[in-house]
């Protein structure tokens, strides 16, 4: 599966911004997804995930970013978002999206090539 990423930008930090995520087909409601970051010398970490279980969606954050971030699809299932408010510099990296099936590790998903945020202080 084909992802592609893009709303990133330079933003001030409190500002906000929107990501998006396009797939083909409506694999966001058929497999679990979410939203991952890579800061530069770091190690990537989970942002927010969105989980497809028969009585509705799991959705979990990080604490870091929990209040703040929050992740959603459209309709079709076609486009998953993070919309990103009160952006600290400390979020500045590159976001990724990805999607897998259901009950597994994201690792074994597809992902997109990433988009770059930078928050300046």
């Amino acid at each position: 599966v084909s992802l592609v990423e893009s709303g990133g930008g330079l933003v001030q930090a409190g500002g906000s911004l929107r990501l998006s995520c396009a797939a083909p087909g409506s694999v966001f409601r058929i497999g679990d997804a979410g939203w991952f970051r890579q800061g530069t010398g770091r190690e990537r970490e989970l942002v927010a995930t969105i989980e497809v279980i028969d009585s509705g969606d799991t959705i979990n954050y990080a604490n870091s970013v929990r209040g703040r971030f929050t992740i959603s699809r459209d309709d079709t299932g076609n486009t998953l978002f993070l919309q990103m408010n009160s952006l600290k510099p400390e979020d500045t990296a590159m976001y990724y999206c990805a999607v897998w099936g259901r009950g597994y590790d994201s690792s074994t998903g597809s992902w997109g090539q990433g988009t770059q945020v930078t928050v300046s202080s």
